[in-house]
């Protein structure tokens, strides 16, 4: 069963406010999130980590370079610990 809402907002809308660094992924979250959705949120942290690498790379602005690695690093973390959680918790994300 898909949750197409968490924390009373649209997944997608939550994966935005992890990569712009709204909200923090970290195992005392993801226990307030049920199981069944750690998939649907890992596929979505992909979809916007491949939208971010798809975009024009910044070459002569350093702080545009900067806010995109930040927000790919967000990204990569939240991803990192979410497949760990899910590892422990024996939920398959793939």
């Amino acid at each position: 069963m898909a949750y197409n809402q968490i924390e009373g907002k649209g997944l997608t809308a939550f994966v935005r406010e992890i990569s712009e660094g709204f909200k923090v992924i970290n195992p005392l979250v993801l226990k307030k999130i049920p199981t069944e959705s750690y998939k649907d949120i890992f596929q979505a942290l992909g979809k916007i980590q491949r939208e971010l690498r798809g975009e024009p790379f910044p070459s002569h602005d350093i702080q545009g370079i900067r806010n995109r690695n930040i927000r790919l690093q967000r990204i990569q973390t939240a991803l990192t610990i979410l497949q760990h959680t899910a590892k422990v918790k024996k939920v398959p994300l793939f």
